[in-house]
């Protein structure tokens, strides 16, 4: 079997994937802009976005990790020449996440203030976060149907549809974004906050409807359950279950992350918001080339063509490289019209100012990190991406993190720590990978 991996064809899922890929960070990016600029307690408002922000994105990593699952089980099976063996798998896969989900509300839905306690909010702010929090969450099992939908698709080697669907969520989450939050005089009275949670679960659940129509209408993947289940059921809950471990890793970082920055002050946690928004942002768009690498990594494994894979690999070292300098770039040209794009308040611009330029710094080595995250889910060796994460996280970013915390740091700790997780990420995958595959690479 012959794949392409020109740099045509890498694009061709690339871009895409990409576009798709910023749906979700676009949803929040969108609700941050628009609730920072209201009249009333704009600064407590996109403070309340950014910590409900956080702990959602812990929820849909955790269990959305179902997406690189599929597709890194239905893409080796395309390989292999073997997809009839595995065409029930995603449904079921789907069946159970969401099933999760509708329990996971449940239980969360009651201690709503608790558990944004956790994270040092207060006073207004916390009240905030309870208000959008018990809105936006309702969209949670259409975000996992949604994302497992998409995993199938990637497995297949097809991110158009994905990207359809993607532009379809943002481009209405923005208009509803703008009606539901300041409101049509005379017709739709300003929701504000509240009204920006209510745009994300729309444009959620019309996300999840078109996912389901292109499913069926575009491939032979069934979305009705069967059962029994697949006897590949058991190494996709295996899989699950270290890319559990390992999310649950990655979410502490951002829970320290978000608990210091929202004690430091309410400027403090509305210029994190704004940061680390932008760093997803950039996360995501990188996540379009991570794709491509897990949708042909999967491929090139189940058909055994160890020196492809290598091929591969280097090319998306040196993409991703080129991509995160020239989103640096961007950002530097565009450094002070960014900050002004999501407040006006003084105090929150200054202290995201002050940090803005180590975002930007990082972007190389976070794309090295997210891409060869992607090339590993694709060959489906999530213990090692499981054990990466704990290291990176509580033996290098939280001692940090620690550390400069405690010589009063402020956000500069807090985006210099995550500088040194990204690293400690990024190295052992590279590492691993190629002691793996090259003597491999040269035995075929």
């Amino acid at each position: 079997m012959s794949t392409n991996i020109s740099f045509k064809n890498i694009n061709k899922l690339a871009i895409p994937a990409l576009i798709s890929g910023v749906s979700e960070p676009i949803l929040s990016l969108t609700d941050a802009a628009i609730v920072g600029n209201i009249q009333l307690n704009a600064t407590e408002s996109l403070a309340a976005v950014g910590i409900v922000t956080t702990f959602i994105s812990m929820l849909i990593w955790v269990l959305g990790q179902t997406r690189s699952a599929i597709s890194s089980i239905v893409s080796q099976y395309v390989g292999a020449n073997k997809l009839e063996k595995i065409k029930n798998l995603p449904a079921q896969a789907i069946f159970i996440i969401t099933s999760l989900s509708l329990l996971i509300i449940i239980g969360t839905y009651p201690i709503a203030k608790h558990i944004f306690k956790l994270y040092n909010a207060s006073g207004l702010i916390l009240d905030y976060s309870v208000i959008y929090y018990k809105i936006r969450v309702l969209g949670f099992p259409f975000t996992l149907f949604t994302i497992g939908v998409f995993g199938a698709f990637r497995g297949l080697q097809n991110t158009y549809y994905p990207m359809i669907i993607a532009i379809i969520g943002a481009a209405s989450n923005i208009i509803l974004d703008i009606i539901l939050v300041y409101g049509i005089e005379g017709y739709i009275p300003p929701m504000n906050i509240e009204g920006a949670a209510y745009a994300s679960v729309i444009a959620q659940i019309l996300m999840a409807g078109f996912s389901a129509y292109f499913l069926l209408k575009k491939t032979s993947i069934p979305l009705k359950p069967t059962f029994p289940f697949n006897p590949e059921i058991n190494r996709f809950i295996l899989m699950i279950l270290n890319l559990f471990v390992r999310t649950i890793a990655l979410n502490v970082t951002l829970y320290f992350a978000s608990a210091y920055a929202t004690k430091y002050g309410a400027a403090y946690i509305a210029a994190y918001t704004i940061a680390i928004n932008l760093w997803f942002l950039g996360a995501f768009i990188v996540d379009g080339y991570a794709s491509a690498g897990n949708i042909l990594s999967g491929k090139l494994f189940g058909a055994k063509a160890y020196s492809i894979l290598i091929k591969l690999s280097n090319k998306l070292i040196k993409y991703g490289v080129i991509i995160g300098i020239i989103l640096g770039i961007i950002g530097a040209i565009f450094y002070y019209p960014i900050g002004r794009i999501f407040t006006k308040e003084p105090e929150v611009l200054e202290a995201f100012y002050n940090i803005f330029w180590i975002v930007l710094a990082m972007q190389p080595l976070c794309t090295l990190a997210f891409i060869f995250d992607g090339i590993f889910k694709g060959l489906g060796k999530m213990k090692y991406l499981r054990n990466v994460l704990l290291f990176s996280t509580f033996l290098v970013f939280i001692p940090i993190l620690f550390w400069l915390d405690n010589l009063d740091y402020k956000l500069h700790a807090i985006f210099i720590a995550i500088t040194f997780w990204i690293i400690a990420r990024g190295i052992p995958l590279i590492i691993k990978f190629r002691k793996i595959f090259i003597p491999l690479a040269q035995k075929t």
